[in-house]
């Protein structure tokens, strides 16, 4: 298959994906929002390492939500929910030289969010009366123990097995909380596509996020599968690499929130959308600097906040 056959594939692929997510556009869960989020596994900058090394991943994220319909939170059901979260996130990892399961490299990695939040809204309990809250604190902390990545000329398919521990701060009857009181499992499996010839590179990631009950509440948000892919372009800029493209997600909740807090039933939701990626490459001899910006606003939810993603990224490996 041509270079050019290569290119044409993975472009209709990366169309017809953005398509679907824009049209089928579903993630609710407790707080109408959930441990997953778009940006967090989708470009290159994001790939499990390919080589023996360790790696370091600080990130910020801005939020900005509305949400008309009723919502489930820590306060009891609240209606015209806006909420603005402001995130750094500092993590890394490091991968082993010895590969195993056919030539898979491994590698593992944590990451520990602080967020600040911002969140108002119309309390069903207190007769739509408007209340609101600010609070600051460490959110849940993300531990991947699995990150598997199997290298073939062009191609590279990934295993990650993603953790999100409940460590965040957390009170029932707060309308904001930094950490949302239950576990995520979030097994993830992906393929990329990275041509050097041609500057090309694409990705799809598949994952399926299983939650538990939080228990202070006796609601359990429902289970999600996400779909992440994106395309770039990278081309010569300086003494390093520049590259440019875009990202698009569909999040369908799966099976229905329950338990005796959720007293909106099933309460399904979904989110979908997509947005332009920049980034920036600089080799330091053997390492390398990412850098990478994202807008990622949601074109289409339901049961959960609306709003848009701005992502910053960097990533020194060594």
């Amino acid at each position: 298959m041509s270079r050019f056959q290569n290119v044409r594939i993975l472009t209709v692929l990366f169309i017809g994906l953005a398509a679907a997510s824009l049209f089928n556009a579903a993630n609710a869960g407790e707080g109408g929002t959930s441990h997953i989020m778009p940006g967090a596994n989708a470009t290159l900058v994001d790939l499990p390492p390919t080589s023996p090394g360790g790696f370091f991943k600080p990130m910020y994220i801005n939020y900005r939500g509305h949400a008309s319909a009723k919502i489930p939170t820590a306060a009891g059901v609240v209606a015209n929910l806006n909420a603005e979260a402001n995130t750094l996130v500092l993590g890394g990892g490091y991968g082993l030289e010895q590969t195993i399961l056919g030539g898979a490299h491994y590698s593992v990695a944590a990451f520990l969010p602080y967020t600040w939040l911002s969140i108002s809204g119309n309390s069903a309990a207190l007769g739509g009366l408007q209340v609101q809250n600010s609070v600051s604190g460490f959110g849940d902390l993300t531990v991947v123990p699995v990150m598997l990545a199997w290298k073939s000329d062009n191609w590279q398919y990934d295993f990650l097995m993603p953790v999100y521990a409940p460590t965040g701060s957390y009170e029932v009857g707060r309308l904001g909380n930094t950490g949302l009181n239950y576990w995520t499992f979030d097994p993830i499996a992906g393929v990329a596509y990275s041509n050097a010839k041609s500057g090309l590179n694409a990705a799809a990631h598949l994952g399926y996020a299983i939650n538990t009950e939080n228990n202070a509440t006796s609601y359990k948000s429902g289970n999600v599968l996400h779909l992440d892919t994106s395309i770039q372009q990278i081309f010569p800029l300086g003494s390093g690499f520049a590259n440019i493209g875009a990202e698009a997600w569909y999040f369908q909740q799966i099976t229905c929130d329950s338990g005796s807090g959720a007293t909106l039933g099933c309460f399904k939701g979904r989110t979908a959308g997509i947005g332009p990626v920049l980034g920036y490459i600089q080799p330091i001899g053997k390492e390398k600097l990412l850098f990478e910006f994202k807008w990622l606003p949601e074109l289409e939810t339901r049961n959960r906040l609306k709003g848009d993603y701005l992502w910053l990224k960097m990533a020194y490996t060594f």
